[in-house]
């Protein structure tokens, strides 16, 4: 009987930081992801949390940078911050 507990306990003792090691996985990160990218002369970051961007730095080649962010967090509409009145159209035009 004694050297069974004794087995529990050590079996115990190895199991729990295994088990805190795995819960710290499934946490999401602090830090976003960020998806560089090129479009003509423009050098486009887009930065995601937990797979939704929420905001996009675009770059031009001449000019200073800006951000486009969710006009209201959830839908595809994106705003300068900058200029917040100012929306960016994101017409369908074709579909199939």
């Amino acid at each position: 009987m004694r050297a069974l507990n004794r087995l529990l306990l050590v079996s115990w003792m190895v199991a729990c930081p295994l088990t805190a090691l795995a819960a710290d996985d499934d946490a999401p990160s602090p830090e976003p992801d960020v998806t560089i990218g090129n479009d003509g002369d423009n050098l486009i970051q887009e930065y995601k949390a937990n797979g939704f961007v929420y905001a996009v730095k675009i770059t031009p080649k001449h000019g200073k940078p800006y951000y486009l962010v969710r006009a209201d967090g959830t839908s595809g509409q994106f705003i300068r911050s900058d200029q917040p009145d100012m929306l960016i159209p994101q017409w369908v035009l074709f579909s199939w």
